[in-house]
């Protein structure tokens, strides 16, 4: 008899915080057919995806788009404004955030990591990644910082190893508060498009973002958001770049193209993801994931396990991290599911390996899709033997039945 290979009926639930599903409208625009890249036609796309994303943004300045992941941008946010042996003062808030302190370490950029100072009983090795950045702290230590050698504050603004969304506009103020010239560079690569962000009003001077996340796109795409300031910084920055430099993409984007070959048939997604966005009106994007994130932390809650963030008031609208009880490994949780279930979930990172699972509740969802994910997580809680207090699943239906979307809501009317 002819033997076929086992697959999974129906979608597979990629409830990993990143990358997150991606909508078949975006689907349907990558697959249209690539155009010259020097052609009129890819001018005015370029010009397009160039205005509605600094929308996005909330910025008047220059949004650079790189063919890359968010790392590339990590890399151009640094070689662009600094020189070797500057010193910047970074803050350690999980996984992502110390990646980004060892990339600025090898390009030779000295850096000093502050760290939260308290202590935590359900993670003592990693109590600061349950907390986020302490402006007050960044303060401090500007305030000491006389002779400004300082030249750069890099913070992260939804750190994804962890659930927890930093007060960036807190950190401006510090910054202000100190009297302090140094640039302030943020990392918004999970945060953009599902969690309220402000680069002019905050303040930033390099926000660093990627496509793979709020903007709904496969991975491939990451942005650099720069403030005239950091533009002008770039004249003295003296670590080399040749294909990260801004100046050369900043001029030739005034009419739409770049100095290089684009990733075309990305740009069409992101045309169409930006579309998607600024049609249903950014507020409510944010209100959106906030909702969801307060629907999904009720199951988490009712099942008496500890969130990964242990402050309600940075919540990621995001992802959720769950602190699975000791003795129980959350990689071992994350396969069962995977092969029962058809269930993607995040794994715990660094210094979290084995301790969490983290669940995705961004960008092409919905309540039924996240209600679904719960019930996974519940069922493969329970097959590996974790006593759980309560219904997750019950939570989070009473949570979303209880509190409607606005759109159910005026089409109910």
């Amino acid at each position: 008899m002819l033997q076929l290979d086992s697959h999974p009926t129906g979608r597979h639930f990629l409830q990993i915080p990143g990358p997150s599903p991606v909508p078949d409208r975006i689907l349907r625009a990558l697959s249209l057919p690539t155009i010259d890249h020097r052609g009129p036609e890819f001018g005015a796309l370029g010009r397009k995806v160039l205005a509605d994303i600094r929308q996005v943004f909330k910025t008047q300045h220059p949004v650079v788009i790189y063919p890359a992941s968010g790392t590339g941008a990590w890399e151009a946010a640094l070689s662009n404004t600094l020189s070797p042996g500057d010193h910047v003062l970074m803050f350690e808030t999980g996984h992502f955030a110390s990646l980004w302190q060892k990339m600025a370490t090898r390009l030779g950029i000295s850096t000093e990591f502050l760290a939260y100072g308290g202590t935590d009983a359900h993670l003592p090795q990693a109590a600061g990644w349950r907390h986020g950045v302490q402006a007050d702290l960044i303060e401090a230590r500007l305030r000491k910082d006389t002779e400004k050698k300082i030249k750069a504050v890099c913070v992260v603004h939804n750190e994804t190893s962890t659930g927890v969304t930093s007060d960036i506009a807190a950190v401006r103020r510090a910054i202000d508060a100190a009297g302090h010239p140094a640039l302030l560079m943020v990392d918004s690569i999970s945060g953009l498009a599902s969690a309220d962000f402000r680069h002019d009003e905050w303040g930033v001077d390099v926000t660093i973002s990627g496509s793979q996340k709020g903007l709904m796109l496969p991975p491939g795409i990451s942005f650099n958001a720069i403030s005239p300031r950091a533009l002008d910084t770039m004249k003295s920055a003296k670590l080399p770049r040749s294909f990260w430099a801004w100046d050369e993409i900043v001029e030739m984007n005034k009419d739409g193209y770049w100095p290089y070959t684009p990733n075309t048939n990305l740009l069409y997604g992101l045309s169409e993801s930006l579309d998607m966005l600024l049609g249903e009106g950014l507020d409510n994007v944010f209100a959106r994931h906030q909702r969801w994130g307060a629907g999904v932390r009720a199951a988490v809650n009712a099942w008496g396990l500890p969130i990964q963030c242990a402050d309600p008031a940075v919540y990621s609208p995001v992802l959720t991290g769950v602190i699975t009880p000791e003795g129980i490994d959350a990689d071992a949780v994350r396969r069962l599911i995977h092969q029962r279930f058809d269930l993607s979930l995040g794994t715990g990172l660094g210094k979290l390996k084995g301790r969490m699972f983290r669940m995705g509740h961004l960008g092409d969802s919905n309540d039924l899709t996240l209600v679904a994910m719960v019930a996974g997580v519940e069922m493969g809680l329970k097959l590996s033997g974790v006593k759980l207090a309560g219904s997750g699943v019950q939570a989070s239906m009473d949570y979303f039945a209880g509190h409607a979307a606005p759109a159910a809501l005026q089409k109910a009317a």
